[in-house]
């Protein structure tokens, strides 16, 4: 609970007291500000949910937002390793081959 929520609240008791006294004094001013401050404190209570409702779809997106990054993130990291991991392969592919070749070349010549 917020304090729009609590202030809301805090309106509406002190409004239906203030209208239950008018009523009983014969007092319709009072009553009548009895009900208006009912009115302003459920309306404040309502922003005050509304507040909350909002700042709390905020987090779950910041934090969908968060995950989809982290996702994205590590999948990137895999591709890198692993077009890291290939062309080390090729390269020692191709070194094997060379020390082959050289090899083949030295048994000729000998």
């Amino acid at each position: 609970m917020n304090k729009d929520q609590l202030s809301g609240k805090t309106d509406q008791v002190t409004g239906k007291i203030k209208q239950k006294t008018g009523e009983v004094v014969g007092n319709q001013e009072m009553a009548n500000r009895g009900v208006a401050d009912q009115a302003k404190g459920a309306m404040k209570e309502t922003w005050g949910k509304a507040k909350d409702a909002a700042h709390e779809k905020f987090e779950d997106r910041k934090h969908e937002g968060e995950h989809r990054a982290d996702e994205a993130r590590e999948k990137v990291s895999d591709k890198v390793q692993d077009i890291k991991n290939r062309t080390n392969d090729k390269i020692d592919e191709q070194r094997e081959h060379e020390r082959n070749l050289h090899k083949e070349r030295e048994r000729r010549s000998a």
